[in-house]
């Protein structure tokens, strides 16, 4: 069975929630293509530990395989996406409490230059405050989204989000933190269950060392924003998860 099609049942066990079964095919990928593809052995390791967070066990040795892995990869001159494998890297970290080495990865891929990616996937706004919700709307257009859809609960934004996925579209995500009816982590756990590789921005008054959003941000979101917040900071934000995006591809 080849790579990609071992990939394939792998994640349908993992769909059918086999999370045993889909763990030891993804590692099995992983291990065996770890020397000729760093990057794509990384990526195998995450999701191998992911199956290991749905069966509420530690995941910590694959995702330490897979931060190195990206590190790695982001050292060999001739990678063609060193930025989005120093972004995942430090997200990888980030989820081990390795907050220094995280930041070290962040601010080096933050130094990297790469050509503007071409806008065409949607945006997903969940916020219950209008006048932020409309802020939020205004920006991104600016940014050049034209395909925007604001929800003002998170039951609300996880059904319209499923519709997204069903029809195959790859949206990006404003979440707020403070929503009426769920908590951040909550609705950012219950969209990654659903699509494992989705871009989640979170955007929150809360400092980022509380424990509400490091509860959030463990979920795998892919950056974090304070308000009050300004256009260059939710455009530095989309970017990172075009970036993260664009190395999934």
């Amino acid at each position: 069975m080849d790579t990609k099609t071992s990939c394939e049942v792998a994640l349908t066990h993992l769909k059918n929630k086999q999370f045993i079964t889909a763990h030891n095919l993804f590692l099995n990928q992983a291990e065996s293509i770890k020397k000729s593809d760093l990057l794509k052995s990384a990526l195998l390791y995450m999701l191998a530990g992911e199956c290991k967070t749905r069966q509420g066990k530690e995941s910590q040795n694959e995702i330490r395989e897979a931060s190195e892995l990206f590190l790695k990869y982001s050292n060999v001159k001739t990678s063609k996406n060193i930025k989005g494998a120093l972004l995942c890297a430090s997200k990888c970290l980030l989820s081990l409490g390795e907050f220094d080495k995280a930041k070290t990865a962040y601010q080096k891929a933050k130094s990297i230059f790469q050509p503007s990616i071409e806008v065409t996937r949607p945006i997903v706004i969940i916020d219950d405050s209008k006048a932020i919700a409309m802020k939020l709307k205004n920006y991104v257009e600016k940014l050049g989204y034209s395909e925007i859809c604001v929800f003002e609960n998170g039951k609300e934004g996880v059904k319209g989000c499923k519709k997204m996925f069903s029809e195959n579209k790859e949206p990006i995500v404003l979440l707020d933190m403070g929503l009426p009816d769920l908590e951040g982590d909550v609705v950012a756990t219950k969209l990654l269950q659903e699509k494992i590789n989705l871009q989640i921005v979170v955007i929150t008054a809360d400092e980022k060392t509380t424990s509400r959003v490091n509860n959030t941000i463990s979920t795998g979101v892919s950056a974090f924003i304070q308000k009050p917040f300004t256009l260059d900071e939710l455009k530095k934000a989309i970017t990172v998860a075009e970036s993260e995006y664009s190395l999934l591809q």
